[in-house]
């Protein structure tokens, strides 16, 4: 019981938080365009159509924004409930195999780490057919998988309102 109370405490921690939050932007009159979510202090705008990695995130920036990076859990579980394809994500280990970081240049935290679906990423295992992959994307089961760059996908954009 105890355990639940504190549960129950944090939740309604973080969402006086975010309801604080929302007021604020409220009255700073910051809005998401059309066709975007508001999620925390981001908008975010899911395709419908596919492309590769690197297509995908200049479509982002021709948006005024870039591929998502996601910061926490709150975020992840929020992006997992939108999407039921396969969706790039901003992550990438382009310039180092095995070192991932976010199109912001921050690197992937020991904390997202737990979003890898297992035995991922694994750089295609070894076999072939599946070539170097050195993107990230959320699969069908709401966890991160690492694909090759050139995969059609659908995406996820990311800026902040405006």
């Amino acid at each position: 019981m105890i355990e639940e109370r504190d549960r129950l405490n944090a939740t309604l921690t973080e969402m006086s938080n975010e309801m604080i939050r929302l007021q604020s932007l409220l009255k700073k009159k910051k809005t998401c365009p059309a066709g975007w979510r508001t999620f925390s202090s981001s908008c975010y705008f899911f395709s419908t159509s596919s492309g590769s990695w690197n297509k995908t995130r200049e479509d982002c920036r021709n948006r005024g924004g870039d591929l998502v990076v996601i910061n926490d859990d709150d975020e992840q579980n929020f992006l997992s409930t939108i999407t039921n394809k396969e969706t790039w994500i901003g992550l990438n280990d382009m310039e180092t195999e095995g070192s991932w970081k976010w199109v912001d240049d921050t690197p992937l935290t020991q904390l997202l780490t737990k979003h890898w679906e297992q035995p991922q990423p694994d750089n295609g295992g070894g076999d072939p057919k599946w070539g170097e992959e050195d993107c990230a994307h959320i699969t069908i089961y709401k966890l991160w998988n690492d694909r090759k760059c050139s995969a059609s996908l659908q995406w996820i954009c990311e800026k902040d309102p405006v």
